[in-house]
């Protein structure tokens, strides 16, 4: 049987020839990874070699595998771990720039309050010394306002949730009524120390619009018109114990300049905090004064 004449024979041949098999070294210099890489990823499933020799286990690659060996090289080159460069290989082509773009979204999450953290830590290693200059503050006349409020005796870790929890409560209560409507921003109030062990309490403040009608029917509470000081932080700074070098630093204006504490402190978020990107800012840290 002449073999040139084969039909499964040639398309083999042909097959070989436009997509031909490299040796794991070949492959290794092309692609820019190591041997000891490719044995790696071969264990992994992010990239097997086309053929592994049943006696001597010698791996031969496809140039065709090129494309996607040069892919987890530059991953990797961006400090990618392996978990992620896999959901990227397994991602279909045209959705492969949008797993990268969450990826890299969420390690510029992760540094920029990684950043914050340390610039905390300096200030406060800093004792007496701290210098708190990179925070501005500024003064304020609050008018009177009337708000819904939830309180809870809580810790600081369980605090991002419930007031995520309670702010959506207090938003349907401002709705359920007719013509009810938020009238500014959500406020969170210290009543005390909060912290591992410490826990509070807390509260939640809405600013809402009721008719009089509706005030009958609604716990509120009028919040009388007064002055603050504040400084206004990124959400990146708003995670604990970051936030807490923003109360220091207007505790320490105050200080500073004389200024006497009339009410608890409060954060006063006025933006869409879960649109918000690392940079943006969110919140006011405030003390009321005389």
């Amino acid at each position: 049987m002449n073999l040139d004449r084969c039909p499964q024979a040639i398309k083999a041949r042909n097959a070989t020839l436009a997509d031909p098999q490299l040796s794991i070294g070949v492959f290794a210099r092309r692609s820019l990874l190591s041997p000891k890489a490719l044995r790696l990823y071969d264990r992994l499933g992010l990239l097997s070699p086309a053929q592994v020799g049943a006696e001597n286990g010698y791996r031969m690659y496809r140039e065709s595998q090129l494309e996607t060996a040069r892919l987890i090289a530059m991953l990797r080159r961006a400090d990618m771990p392996l978990a992620s460069v896999a959901q990227v290989i397994a991602a279909p082509e045209a959705d492969r720039a949008g797993v990268v773009a969450t990826y890299w979204n969420e390690v510029e999450r992760r540094h920029a309050n990684m950043r914050e953290v340390v610039r905390h830590l300096q200030l406060n290693l800093a004792g007496k010394d701290a210098d708190y200059a990179m925070y501005e503050i500024n003064q304020r006349d609050v008018p009177e306002q009337l708000v819904l409020t939830e309180q809870r005796h809580i810790t600081a870790p369980e605090l991002p949730a419930w007031i995520g929890e309670a702010t959506m409560r207090l938003i349907d209560t401002a709705y359920s009524f007719t013509g009810g409507d938020q009238n500014g921003p959500m406020f969170v109030i210290y009543h005390g120390e909060v912290n591992d062990d410490s826990v509070g309490p807390v509260e939640v403040w809405l600013a809402v619009k009721l008719t009089p009608e509706d005030r009958t029917r609604a716990a509120t509470r009028i919040e009388p018109a007064h002055r603050e000081a504040y400084t206004r932080i990124r959400k990146s700074q708003v995670a604990y114990p970051q936030i807490l070098s923003a109360y220091a630093a207007v505790e320490q204006w105050l200080h500073a300049n004389g200024v006497e504490i009339a009410g608890p402190p409060r954060e006063v978020y006025f933006a869409d905090f879960m649109a918000a990107g690392p940079d943006d800012e969110v919140c006011d840290i405030a003390f009321p004064v005389v």
